[in-house]
């Protein structure tokens, strides 16, 4: 229709009120049983299928099972605590959603399982702004496991600023080997590398006890981030006697070490010949590249 227009009114004003309907039992058509208390939730089946596929299809399919819709029968969801489903309904019928660190993870992976992207967006956004030595470790790993590039690269920036803190907290002691070897790509970390050779070789250890399996197997993909090129000759050949007591550092490793010292030739191609932020500067250095090559 000519000069027809939407005019907006005072949406937050919108969301207040849409709120009050959450868990609102009054005029509700739906009770889901959540977590393992099954702690009853209300709800309103004809917003829930119009915001959320999932949703729909859950409903659908339990119609067709019944042969007609039954307001009276629950859905009972046992893998989901009762704060993470509660924030799932305040975005579904306010478009916001309030969040805490204690949620904000579950929250990004439950947006990604739903169909929630603007969830799954405002989640990272949160985890992001919210990043600490605490927790960039757990966030690195949800953004590894939950395939997001944006907070993984935010983690491991936060990483680089601050890593000797890091590598010292708890979260660093608890991450997996995946989000580990990612964390040791960067060529920002802020930490000489036999400090850095220290923490994987502490990690391993922490690990082994945990998993129950000898601490060479544990390292034995991160320690290949180790940068040995870095080193003096005399700092490698103290490795290497270490080394020999308990084989940690792949013998591979040495051997492109001692090749860069006898040649003075660096491989632009190997990430492993490159100076770190925070190394700390040896003679040998300026044969090295400081900085990634442009694509």
């Amino acid at each position: 229709m000519a000069n027809e227009k939407t005019m907006k009114g005072n949406i937050e004003e919108f969301a207040v009120q849409m709120k009050r309907l959450v868990n609102n039992k009054e005029q509700s058509d739906i009770k889901f049983l959540i977590g393992s208390n099954r702690k009853p939730i209300y709800a309103h089946r004809c917003i829930l299928a119009n915001r959320c596929a999932v949703f729909k299809a859950m409903f659908q399919d339990q119609a067709q099972r019944a042969g007609v819709v039954d307001n009276t029968v629950p859905f009972v969801l046992a893998d989901m605590t009762p704060d993470i489903f509660l924030a799932v309904m305040e975005f579904i019928y306010t478009n916001c959603v309030t969040l805490t660190p204690k949620i904000a993870i579950d929250s990004l992976g439950i947006g990604l399982e739903y169909g929630l992207e603007e969830l799954r967006k405002l989640a990272g956004h949160y985890l992001i702004e919210n990043l600490a030595v605490h927790n960039v470790c757990e966030c690195l790993q949800a953004s590894i496991v939950f395939a997001q590039n944006e907070l993984k690269d935010a983690c491991i920036l936060y990483i680089d600023k601050h890593t000797e803190d890091v590598f010292k907290s708890k979260g660093f002691a608890e991450l997996s080997e995946e989000s580990l070897v990612e964390s040791l790509k960067s060529d920002g970390l802020t930490m000489d590398e036999s400090k850095i050779l220290k923490y994987i070789r502490d990690w391993a250890q922490v690990n082994s006890v945990v998993l129950k399996k000898p601490y060479v197997e544990i390292g034995k993909k991160a320690v290949k981030q180790i940068r040995l090129t870095l080193f003096t000759p005399e700092e490698i050949e103290k490795i290497e006697v270490e080394n020999r007591k308990e084989p940690f550092v792949p013998i591979e490793c040495f051997s492109v070490a001692w090749k860069f010292h006898a040649t003075k030739k660096s491989d632009s191609g190997n990430p492993l010949m490159r100076v770190r932020k925070g190394t700390d500067s040896r003679e040998h250095h300026t044969y090295l590249l400081t900085e990634a090559p442009s694509a």
